[in-house]
């Protein structure tokens, strides 16, 4: 057997007594061993914990023998392991790390010796290894920091090459940072001059490319006591892609401010702005929000592109069965069609992508939103201001004024703007909005529940659509999996007879997450003249979804697992974002 950590187990089985023979086939690799070990109680977790412990210790196993063990192992089995050396195990992401250490020494050196220093005391500097018995890392280590003694942690071998890489970035833009630094050492006078700088400008410019090319819909700048964090929200998951030390921070918020005609003086409450600037060659627009914290100010920008927002509808990755419930609803002459989820999971895009299907010369459609991220040609679109009393309910009633066919009122947060949606669904209007719920039928207990009586409801639902967004698998490096004992049991009942999964291994394409870009996973609730009559006469809410499973109603968890027997998405996404 190749794997030296599954010869280990298995000769620990033998010694036991167990005949290994019967469950060979089931240790193939080290995650589905580890699972099945335990679930068949050949071992409890702490035993295997302690057992992996030791062989490390013993020398019969390396940290490099540890790399496909599940995370939820991983930890345990570190900090056990540093437990019995004497050392001390640290989570690397849980600690604000001196990055002025790093600047001192060679990085070829540290990333060479997967060695990283993290704080510095009056008496030591503290550095992490991966490999606590590597004897060459630790000489290395002493000899970056001759004058003070080093004291070694453990951390995790992936951790460590995650912050190296970083570090890496930082390279590149080390002679912006040099340049904003003697800036701020020579124009101690005169701030305004950092603020105007250009090497600012061009750290701006780096991070906006770096980030539009990760495919980020967000970027987060976030000071802390002694660093600068900028992360990207990649396929809804954030990810690191700066540090930076304290000192940047100032100077990067200011100019940030000043593009965004914001109050850089003002630092003790929010404020929201927005600009536009040129990227590889594109314009894009930024919606930025600032919002005090102890160690200065959050920043958030979201990067706004057309082109994603306007994604056809039969783009969307709305499976066919849903998408043709979901069109035929909206050929409906009147009533609501609510488009439910949390925030982030697509609802815009999904209510953005009907309102191109349904524009047209011969229909008046006029939308409320807060705010107005994209403009679409034969749409009216207003922007509710609530410091004038322009909310959406007084907005609502505005627009019934002006004949409008098909009216979208981007959230309905209350009973009044709700109430007067119901009123115009029962007039003869189309009215399309989003609620947040957590799944469709929810959305009509949800309005019952903010006071609209059951039968004006029955009246005026045509359709309540929900959706979430699953990452999709990185087509590079797709390969078939699969699936842990636990997850396996509870999606069991739902399974086909022939089902394969799949997921990305991670490859330089995706980043090395195994995901490249998200798709929707929804379902569609169809109110029938069966269904209105249960809602009306107040049914409960399993009632009506065993009434709507009859009539073909998929629930979205069917929807993801269809899509992961498919090939775009894994198991592990659908369960994350549908289960409740």
């Amino acid at each position: 057997m190749d794997n030296k950590l599954l010869s280990v187990l298995l000769q620990e089985l033998a010694q036991r007594g167990v005949a290994i023979q019967e469950i060979e086939e089931n240790l193939t690799n080290v995650k589905k061993a580890l699972y099945f070990l335990e679930n068949r109680s050949y071992f409890t977790q702490h035993e295997l914990v302690e057992l992996i412990a030791k062989k490390l210790r013993e020398g019969q196993i390396s940290i490099d023998d540890l790399a496909e063990i599940p995370n939820d192992y991983l930890e345990k089995i570190l900090k056990h392991y540093a437990k019995l050396l004497n050392i001390e195990y640290v989570d690397l992401d849980s600690i604000d790390i001196d990055l002025k250490l790093t600047a001192k020494v060679s990085f070829n050196q540290l990333k060479r010796y997967d060695i990283l220093p993290i704080r510095e005391s009056d008496l030591d500097i503290t550095i992490a290894v991966s490999d606590p018995i590597d004897i060459e890392a630790q000489e290395v280590a002493q000899r970056l920091f001759p004058k003070k003694p080093v004291k070694f942690a453990m951390a995790a071998k992936q951790q460590i090459e995650n912050y190296l890489n970083k570090l890496e970035v930082n390279e590149n833009i080390k002679e912006y940072i040099q340049e904003i630094r003697r800036d701020l050492t020579e124009g101690a006078g005169a701030k305004e001059d950092v603020e105007e700088s250009s090497a600012v400008l061009k750290l701006i410019d780096a991070i906006l490319k770096t980030c539009i090319l990760s495919r980020a819909s967000d970027i987060h700048i976030e000071p802390t006591e002694k660093n600068c964090f900028v992360r990207a929200r990649v396929d809804g998951m954030l990810t690191e892609k700066f540090m930076f030390d304290r000192d940047i921070f100032p100077p990067l918020s200011s100019r940030l401010k000043l593009m965004s005609n914001l109050d850089i003086a003002e630092r003790r409450k929010p404020q929201d702005g927005r600009f536009s600037h040129t990227v590889l060659g594109k314009e894009y627009d930024f919606r930025i929000s600032t919002l005090p914290i102890v160690y200065g100010e959050s920043i958030v920008m979201r990067i706004l592109d057309k082109t994603k927002a306007m994604i056809p509808l039969e783009d969307a990755g709305m499976s066919k069965y849903n998408f043709d419930i979901f069109t035929k609803s909206l050929k409906a002459p009147y009533g609501i069609i609510l488009v439910t989820g949390p925030t982030g999971s697509g609802k815009s895009t999904t209510l953005y992508g009907a309102l191109n299907m349904l524009r047209s010369v011969e229909k008046k459609i006029i939308t409320v939103e807060d705010p107005v991220e994209y403009q679409i040609n034969l749409v009216q679109q207003c922007q509710v201001n609530p410091k004038i009393g322009f909310t959406f309910a007084s907005a609502l009633r505005s627009i019934l004024r002006q004949d409008p066919d098909i009216v979208m009122i981007g959230e309905i947060r209350d009973e009044e703007t709700l109430r007067i949606a119901v009123q115009a669904a029962l007039t003869g209007h189309l009215v399309l909005s989003t609620l947040h719920t957590n799944d469709s039928i929810s959305a009509i207990n949800r309005m019952i529940d903010m006071g609209i009586e059951p039968y004006l409801v029955s009246g005026a639902l045509i359709a309540i659509e929900a959706q979430r967004l699953v990452r999709k698998i990185c087509p590079y490096c797709k390969t078939q999996t699969e699936l842990d004992p636990a997850v396996f049991e509870e999606i069991k009942p739902y399974l086909p007879q022939n089902y394969r999964f799949f997921k990305g291994k991670g490859c330089k394409q995706c980043d090395f997450s195994g995901y490249s870009g998200r798709e929707m996973i929804s379902e569609v609730f169809k109110v029938d003249e069966d269904i209105a009559r249960m809602i009306a006469k107040e049914e409960s809410k399993e009632n009506i979804f065993k009434a709507a499973l009859e009539k073909g109603f998929k629930s979205m968890l069917i929807d993801g697992i269809n899509k992961a027997i498919e090939g775009s998405t894994t198991i592990d996404e659908v369960l994350r974002v549908t289960r409740l």
